[in-house]
């Protein structure tokens, strides 16, 4: 096997083979990342194609994020009944279905199941969840560094690849990116072949930072049981305040980024004159501070109160959305706001990550994130959602702002209610 012979050859230079399996995810989030964003750039191609309006292609991409949020759960679960190797390949092999389909569609509802629901069950198998799966297996030791360094290939996915794709679809057509997309696709699915395994104890490794081997426990039961896995964990988690804090400062993170900025910030920088070209811009810049920010915050949270830095994370983004609407959208106010949200767009993922991991264990710790990003997907559905009546109800969206801006103060004051240590057990367990 490659992997093996390459762990053997790795560790004769005292190098962890958990490092490959941080590469191999690291790219297979990045090649999702750009497949995710890739609609986004073909919106207009088809509307000129096939006559469809906007809100009808939007409906498609709609289910694919709701489907990108929920399947988290799910997917952690798959990733501990099949493996996480076997599970990449399965997304991957799904999420190049739904666009080589797409060379085909001719109808509308084709479109809804291909890029909806295809596109998203395969991404939502990819999502953070992968990144918590992976660092709380293969790492004690600088778990909260690798969270921020997969969680930051989602931006640079984005940062990467749609400015390419854009301009591959304006000279040859939409067809050539959803090639280039399957393309990427296959060749993240080969090195995740050759190289991704599931645990440190497939290779008699133990995890980085740990001295022994931890033993692999098989799950116990079958399909069915898999399924409710996800079910079970919610019940037993919901019982701790532990988990509410998390689900509702993530639910405040979705609120505050995708669905708010992500969504509307291009139609809000244009309600004050400013073209689409250079709303874009301003995005683009806040991917690039966001790569650094979310990096340095896997650092922080592996020497630091992860409790402490979720409160300053909330706390600075929060006042940077109360000062957008008085920054006058000026070119010196939109870079402040560009390069101070910017480092916090997911500064929030790796002290999250690893509070989970910490205060529910090991294996635990993909399950429990996966329900705290599915608060975080349906507080971006309130905002995207919220924002949207608020600029057609009240002519501005800049109510949605400061109620964007109030929920993150009070995430900070959340996230400091947090019990300092201590794993929680189940109420049967902790019975004996």
């Amino acid at each position: 096997m490659v992997s093996t012979a390459l762990a053997s050859t790795l560790a004769r230079r005292n190098i962890h083979y958990g490092w490959v399996v941080v590469a191999a995810t690291f790219i297979t989030m990045l090649v999702t990342a750009g497949a995710m964003g890739a609609p986004g750039v073909l919106i207009k191609p088809l509307q000129d194609e096939f006559g469809w309006e906007t809100s009808q292609i939007s409906s498609a991409l709609a289910v694919r994020l709701i489907l990108f949020g929920l399947m988290g759960p799910f997917s952690a679960a798959f990733m501990n009944y099949f493996g996480v190797r076997k599970v990449i390949v399965f997304a991957m092999i799904l999420i190049a279905s739904g666009f080589v389909g797409s060379l085909f569609m001719t109808e509308l509802w084709q479109l809804l199941l291909l890029w909806g629901v295809v596109v998203g069950f395969g991404t939502g198998l990819t999502a953070m969840v992968l990144a918590a799966t992976v660092s709380a297996r293969w790492f004690t030791k600088h778990r909260g560094l690798v969270v921020g360094m997969l969680s930051a290939s989602s931006a640079t996915g984005q940062l990467v690849f749609l400015p390419f794709m854009a301009q591959l679809t304006e000279s040859y057509g939409w067809r050539a990116t959803v090639f280039f997309v399957c393309g990427m696709i296959m060749v993240a699915a080969l090195l995740v072949l050759a190289f991704m395994r599931d645990r440190p104890s497939d290779l008699n490794l133990p995890a980085f930072g740990d001295e022994q081997v931890t033993p692999h426990i098989p799950p116990q039961g079958g399909l069915l049981t898999m399924l409710a896995t996800p079910i079970i964990v919610l019940k037993e988690i919901s019982r701790t305040s532990t988990f509410w804090i998390l689900f509702a400062t993530f639910f405040i993170c979705g609120l505050s980024t995708n669905g708010l900025i992500q969504t509307h910030f291009v139609t809000l920088c244009g309600d004050f004159g400013i073209v689409p070209v250079a709303a874009a811009s301003v995005l683009a810049v806040m991917g690039i501070f966001d790569f650094f920010g979310t990096i340095g915050s896997g650092w922080l949270s592996d020497r630091f109160d992860n409790r402490w830095l979720l409160f300053w994370y909330y706390g600075l983004r929060g006042l940077s959305l109360l000062f957008l609407p008085f920054s006058d959208f000026s070119f010196y106010g939109l870079s402040i706001f560009a390069v101070f949200y910017g480092l916090d767009w997911i500064a929030t993922v790796p002290p999250t990550v690893k509070i989970a991991a910490d205060r529910f264990g090991r294996e635990k710790a993909g399950l429990v994130f996966g329900w705290v990003f599915a608060g975080h997907q349906l507080g971006a559905a309130t905002a995207a959602y919220g924002a949207g009546w608020s600029r057609t109800e009240l002519q501005s969206y800049l109510p949605a702002f400061f109620i964007a801006g109030a929920f993150c103060l009070l995430a900070s004051i959340l996230a400091i209610t947090l019990k300092k240590s201590g794993i929680h057990q189940p109420a049967a367990a902790a019975a004996h």
